[in-house]
Parts: structure tokens; sequence; C-alpha cells
């Protein structure tokens, strides 16, 4: 059927909103109020086509001659492109009202304003890459996608800080693009062009199905954050402002995702082999990016390994779908499906929440350092609200969301490991305690969070002094919690479109969730029950302010609470022989010690003992062969030369 205006007419109102936003020079706040103006715009006008396919209508589709070689402007608006359409779209909103609060701090400049034109062409470019039907057009949108957001993540660029962490994603975005380009070129030279149509087509020997889903699972892995290609993530993610960081961990890491099920969805028939890596590749994240976590001190670094961890659970979902339904489990298949689809809106709204009310406390606080903040709650009762919503949210703690697609992935991977003795149900079985163990560590780790830096007394001046943000800022993260608890709620209505999208059937997994809904309500009653009671009851009543016991001291403060290491260091010693966390111990000497101090840091493993590495070896190669940059107009001819006659050997031997 052909495509209706609106879907084109939302793409063009982010691109005509990021060319305006281009020219308001230092008018910051006017091009804030643009791009937020704009974004809710686009979302009217594309999410009723969306929500329409995923309801059951038809397919949408719109194609245009293109003179580019190998390429097409087609557009393709199916299920699984309406689901990540929507999404794209329903939390860009949010994200740029949020940051027209937070972009006020700050002197305004030029640089500033430009960034919001980044912004809206990040929202452009993940839309057009959700509806393009052709490789080419794929390509175009993906590598715009990379730019926009590294010029967004490099948009306090006088920190040399922001300048090497912008420089690692440059390069993770790049290597990422490099494999995605190998995989068209080689699916394409067996089809008659790089529309999907004809990609789905073709036939793949085994070699050359291995060759596109192991470049497929670099490409996408990498701009998903999955481990080992997860480098770039919590580098890149603290060094952007705070609404940038969450529309790329809740919306741009998830066009990873879209872009590993669309090419398994174009590569027929599930395989076995495949499932198993990608569950294996998803429980290395899911647990690996929650022990890095754990360990972090930067607040919006910690909330960018857990990126990583959900990352791992969707991975883990796609993965044990695939396994279950290669094996004969459709009922499996269709639970793990769903779930992970759901996981992904479910993870896209409590992780922007996340950000957003970490990012007003770190800016109201002037630090993210966890250890330096504190007694945030009274200060900032909203925000810390707001924290603890996303932070149950994403424990998968009832009544709120995160709670409803992880039901759905242990349900899926108990009835796929009573399939059988054979393999693939063992590794489903196995995948259980991976996922249970993730959930555990993330629980401690936003104990940590919450407590050390919401909880208690201010460790530091910029805490004591913090306040509430304003509206901008604070109406957003209201409505993303107020979503939480929604979608938690209401869940059932949900998931037909996520199976849609997934291409399962609903019925395995309708009454689980109803159950799971019945439930979310009586919570939510009981709370506004007890809520109301306590209310009626302190009615009235003089309040009065005690200081809480000082178990024994005479003046206890604010140096004597628990910090972030203190949750930490059971787990780090247990694994301190992994993963070797650095330590810096001051021991208090005499019978009237001073002053005494411990530090500890941890570095990823894989940057300390690989990226690290090879990246140093690539920059002294590049030294050595400066020796070849002349200078001078005969050596660039000599190589030109050189190349030409390289060439016509090989074409005469080969």
């Amino acid at each position: 059927m052909p495509m209706p205006a609106l879907p084109l007419a939302a793409l063009a109102a982010l691109l005509v909103g990021a060319l305006v936003a281009a020219l308001c020079g230092r008018r910051t706040r006017r091009a804030g109020t643009l791009a937020a103006g704009a974004t809710g715009f686009a979302a009217l006008l594309g999410l009723p086509p969306a929500l329409g396919v995923l309801l059951g209508g038809p397919e949408l589709a719109w194609s245009a001659a293109w003179s580019v070689p190998w390429g097409s402007l087609t557009l393709r608006l199916d299920p699984l492109s309406a689901f990540f359409f929507a999404f794209v779209l329903l939390l860009a909103v949010p994200f740029a009202v949020y940051g027209r609060g937070y972009m006020e701090h700050g002197a305004p400049s030029g640089w500033r304003s430009l960034s919001w034109s980044f912004y809206l062409l990040l929202v452009f470019c993940m839309a057009l890459l959700v509806l393009a039907a052709d490789g080419l057009l794929f390509l175009v949108a993906w590598e715009g996608m990379s730019v926009a957001s590294l010029l967004l993540v490099l948009q306090d660029h006088e920190k040399e800080e922001v300048r090497r962490d912008g420089l690692a994603y440059a390069v993770a975005t790049h290597l990422g693009a490099a494999a995605l380009l190998a995989l068209f070129a080689l699916w394409g030279s067996r089809s008659a062009s790089l529309r999907f149509a004809d990609l789905a087509a073709a036939e793949l020997s085994p070699g050359a199905y291995w060759a596109v889903f192991l470049l497929a699972l670099a490409g996408f892995g990498s701009k998903a954050g999955l481990v080992p290609f997860h480098v770039w993530l919590p580098r890149a993610h603290p060094s952007a402002p705070s609404h940038v960081s969450a529309l790329m961990s809740g919306v741009m890491i998830k066009m990873g995702i879209y872009g590993l099920l669309r090419m398994l969805l174009l590569a027929g028939a599930p395989r076995a082999s495949s499932g198993a890596i990608l569950l294996a590749a998803g429980g290395l994240s899911c647990v690996g990016g929650v022990v890095l976590a754990v360990a972090q001190h930067d607040l919006k670094r910690l909330l960018a390994y857990h990126s990583v961890e959900n990352v791992g659970i969707i991975v883990l979902g796609v993965g044990g779908a695939v396994l279950a339904s290669a094996s004969g489990s459709a009922e499996a298949a269709a639970l793990l499906g769903a779930g992970a689809l759901l996981h992904v809106l479910n993870h896209g709204l409590f992780k922007g929440l996340l950000f957003c009310c970490g990012g007003a406390a770190a800016q109201a606080a002037g630090t993210r350092e966890i250890n330096a903040l504190g007694g945030l709650m009274r200060r900032m009762p909203l925000t810390g609200a707001g924290f603890l919503v996303g932070a149950m949210a994403i424990c998968a703690l009832p009544p709120f969301n995160g709670l409803a697609s992880e039901l759905l992935l242990y349900v899926g991977l108990l009835r796929g490991s009573a399939g059988g003795g054979s393999w693939p149900p063992v590794a489903l079985f196995f995948a259980i305690p991976v996922l249970a163990l993730s959930g555990g560590l993330a629980l401690l780790c936003f104990a940590k969070v919450f407590g050390v830096a919401f909880l208690g007394e201010p460790r530091s001046e910029g805490a004591r002094a913090a306040r509430e943000a304003g509206a901008w800022m604070t109406a957003p993260t209201l409505l993303l919690a107020l979503a939480c608890g929604a979608v938690g709620l209401l869940s059932p209505l949900l998931l037909p479109l996520a199976a849609r999208a997934a291409g399962v059937a609903t019925a395995p997994a309708a009454p689980l969730l109803k159950g799971l809904s019945l439930g979310a309500a009586l919570l939510w009653g009981l709370a506004l029950a007890v809520a109301g009671a306590l209310a009626l009851m302190l009615r009235g009543r003089p309040r009065s302010v005690r200081p809480t016991w000082g178990c024994g001291y005479s003046a206890p403060s604010p140096r004597m609470q628990y910090t972030g290491g203190s949750f930490a260091a059971p787990l780090l010693d247990l694994l301190a022989k992994l993963l070797r966390p650095e330590r810096r111990l001051r021991r208090p000497e005499g019978l009237f010690p001073r002053s005494a101090s411990f530090h500890s840091h941890l570095d990823d493993p894989l940057d300390r003992w690989l990226y690290g590495p090879l990246f140093s070896g690539a920059a002294r190669l590049a030294l050595a062969l400066r020796a070849l940059q002349q200078g001078r107009l005969q050596a660039y001819v000599a190589y030109i030369l050189a190349a030409l006659v390289a060439v016509l050997l090989w074409g005469v031997f080969a």
C-alpha cells in the first residue's frame, strides 16, 4: 500500500527544524524551544500511521528514483519499523523539552544553538534509518546518525577529556560502519540490488550466511554497546549533555538492536547456532555491564554501564527467541521475542528518566561524583522521586515496567528449557541464572546510588546548595516516571504491539501479562490507600525535628556515612583477580592521626588489556608511516605510479 504523507511529513518537520535551528545563532533558548516544538510536531504526524500498522493495518511503502548507483529511495513501514519509528518519535519529545531547560545553564553561544540542529538531525536520521528499505539508504542514515551524535558528544569540546572520549566514539562508530559496509557489499553481490526485498530473496551459502551474521553482530553490536564492542559507550555518554545522553542511551543504541533484528528477518529461517551466539553475547553483556557499573563513582558513567547491561538483556531475549524457534519451541520463542521488544521500550523510558534525574542532580550540585553528593532527596524531592522510580523500574521491581518485560523473558527461558535433552533447551536453562544474577547486582548498584546520592546528609558544599530544577526539566521527568508506572499497569495492551513487531503470536504471553497487570493494579491501589491513610492520620499533628542516633559518637559528620566504595567493596574483593581494581590507601598513623584516605578506581578490563594496547600500536604505526608524507608532489606521483603498477600486475597474474 502506498505510504501516506504523514510519515514523510514527520521526516520533513525534523529536517526543516534542524535547518531553522542552525540559523538561531547565539539565541540558545529560541533554538531549544524550536527543537522541542519540531519533535512534538513530528511525533503528532508520525505516530498515527505507525500505530495503525502495529494494530494490524496494512504495511505502507514509498519509493522514488535516486541517481546514486546501487541505491534507491525506498521506504517501508512494516510492524518492526513501525514499532521503532514510534519509539524514536515518542521519546525524542520529553528529552528535547528537558534539554530546553538543561541548556539554559551556561553562557549562550552559537555552538550551543547549533547543537539543537544536530539533535534534530540525529532524530531525523534515526527515523529515516528504521523506515529505509534499501541497503545504501540505510547506510547513509546510519552514518548521518553517527556523525550527528558525535557532534553532540563534542559539545563541550574545549575540555581535553571530552575530545578524548569523542575520539574513542568516532573510532568505534566508524569501525562498526566499515563492518556494515562489508556486510551489504557481500550480501548485495548475491542479489539483484541492495533493496531489502532483493536481499531477502538472495540465497546465501553457509559460509556467506556466517560472514553476514558475524559482520552484522560486529557492526550493529558496536552501536548497541554489546560486549566486547562497548568500550566507547561509558566514555561518550557521560561527556554529552544529559538530554543527549538520555537520547543516545535510551534510543540511539536501540538502532543497533533494530539493525540486528532486521538482518535476522532478511536472512530467512532461524539457525540454532546463531541464536546460541546471541544468547552468549547477551549474557556476557548483561553480567559484565552491571559488574562494571557497581564499581563506578561517576553517576553518568554508572548509568552508561547499565545501558550495556540492558542491551545484553534484550540481545539475550533475541538470541533465546532464535534458539527456541530453531528448536521448534514456538511458545518460548513468542514469549522471548515479545519480551525483548517490550524491554526495548521499557529501557528507553526508565533509562531516559534516570539520565534526566541524574543530570539534574549533577547540574544542581556541580559534580557527577556520587561520593560528593548526598541529601538531595530533601533538596530536590521531585528529582529524587523520579530517580527512585527509574531505579525500581531498571531493577524490575513491581509495579513498574521493567518487571513486565523481564518476567516474559524468565518465563520464555523456562518454557524453552523444558523442551527435552538436546543442547538448545540446556542453553536456555543456563541463561536463567545469568539473568537473575544481573538483576540482583542491579539492585545492589541502585541501592548504592540512591542511598549515597539522595539520602543521608550532603557530602559537599555543592550538594548542600542544590535546589530543585525548573519546570522545563522536572515536567518531562515526571512524565517519564508516570509512563514507567503506566506501562507496568497496562502491559497487556502493549503486548500485542511488541509481539506484532517481533513477528510472534501473543497468545502464550497474554494470560501471563494479564495476571501481572492485575497484580500491578492491586499494588498501586494498596500504595494509594496506604498513602491516603497516612495523610489522614498525620493531618494536623505537630511535627518536630530531632537528630538521628549518633551510634555513640559525640559529633557525627557526613564523612562517617557509607560511600559508594563501601557498597562495591565485597563484590570487587570477590572479583579482584579478574578485574584488578586500582586502590590507594593511606593508613592512619600514630596515636592521634590527623588524616587517612582511601581511593579505588576500576578501568574497563577490555579497555586496559585489548583496546588500549591495540590503539597504542596503531598510533605507533601511524607515527612510523609519517615518513611517507614528504610534502613533495614528486613523491606522491611516485606512490600513484607504484599503486597503478601493482594493480596491473595483480590483473595480469590473478
